[in-house]
């Protein structure tokens, strides 16, 4: 008769036997986890405000699945200057507020950058601010947090210029503007390195605001500027920035000036053309000019008559598109006979010039 030990040992055995040489289980599917945090949350101030930005999540999954990002949370702390630098999740996650949210529909829109605007109250006291967001999914589960973004806004950011204004010269869109009084901290005087110029092409809400470029090198002290790179035929949206010295000794912008539309047209003729020659051969009379200097010339017409006394636009034009060239040979002509004639030039937009000095000459 076996030992009841024995008898234990013999159905443990078994049964880990059996398990051992059964059939192995299709393995589990991988648990799903709210998307990793964003690691790019950047930022800059713009007057009193912190514009927010970081890339967009991936393609959103369905309402079921936990990576359904649904929207963003937008956390900030403020802190003294001279905190340590150094934080805890837990300790910013205890200190910070919630301060606003990126909806769904803005998530969801063909674009590769998130923006998100802070608008702050400033007491004219310099403090550190300190931001982080969260993706939070369509059942309210949060990712952790973003990394943190540290800024130390300036109070005394001057406000924007005042009345934008433009006007079109041949070779310039000058712009005006008023100079601004006082601060967003509502302190005077205001605080003014100099004016940025910008200039965009289209619809000023495609343009990304973080990337865009003023067309100044240097921000200019005077309150008009003469941009002189534009194309006539063009649509351009004029706006300007009033720059400040900030707390850290760099440049601080202004909002945006009120925005104008300028679109140049091209409304001035070439100049007259001058320097005509002429000589003649037999059966033929050759003509002679230099040619215009201006970049946007499309040729030249030249017109003919046998009185030089006959009103000009009664004048026979011997080319009816312009030419390229700055000579022309007239074969059309008769021995013995004197012909007078003159040249226009006209530019890609159509404008014609005076008419050049009147030349004449007799076929031999």
């Amino acid at each position: 008769m076996r030992h009841p030990l024995q008898i234990t040992l013999t159905i443990l055995l078994t049964v880990i036997f059996m398990t051992a040489c059964g059939k192995r289980r299709p393995p589990l599917p991988p648990i799903e986890k709210i998307p990793q945090r964003t690691e790019q949350l950047n930022g800059y101030q713009q007057g009193n405000r912190i514009i927010l930005y970081f890339p967009a999540p991936q393609l959103n999954a369905p309402d079921e699945s936990v990576q359904s990002i649904r929207r963003i949370d937008v956390y900030r702390m403020a802190e003294s200057p001279d905190e340590p630098l150094a934080l805890t999740e837990d300790e910013f996650s205890a200190r910070s507020v919630l301060i606003g949210s990126i909806p769904f529909d803005a998530i969801q829109k063909p674009s590769a950058t998130l923006r998100y605007t802070d608008s702050l109250e400033q007491s004219g006291q310099f403090v550190r601010l300190r931001y982080a967001v969260k993706f939070v999914n369509s059942s309210g589960s949060k990712a952790a947090f973003s990394n943190f973004l540290l800024i130390e806004p300036t109070p005394n950011v001057s406000l924007s210029p005042a009345n934008l204004e433009a006007e079109q010269t041949e070779n310039s869109v000058t712009l005006k503007w008023q100079q601004p009084k006082q601060n967003t901290d509502r302190s005077e005087p205001a605080n003014i390195l100099g004016y940025n110029i910008y200039r965009l092409s289209g619809n000023i809400f495609d343009n990304q605001p973080d990337k865009i470029k003023p067309i100044n090198q240097q921000p200019v002290t005077e309150t008009t500027y003469n941009d002189s790179s534009f194309i006539f035929g063009e649509k351009y949206i004029y706006f300007v920035r009033t720059a400040s010295l900030g707390a850290d000794g760099n440049p601080i912008e202004s909002l945006d000036s009120n925005s104008i539309t300028v679109s140049p047209k091209d409304i001035y003729p070439p100049l007259q053309p001058t320097g005509l020659s002429i000589a003649a051969s037999p059966g033929k009379i050759s003509i002679f000019f230099p040619s215009n200097t201006e970049k946007d010339i499309a040729g030249y017409f030249i017109f003919r008559s046998l009185d030089g006394n006959l009103p000009l636009n009664n004048w026979t034009k011997l080319t009816p598109t312009p030419i390229t060239k700055t000579n022309y040979q007239d074969s059309s002509v008769e021995s013995g006979k004197k012909y007078f004639y003159y040249v226009v030039a006209v530019d890609t937009s159509g404008n014609i010039s005076k008419p050049s000095e009147i030349v004449s000459e007799t076929v031999q």
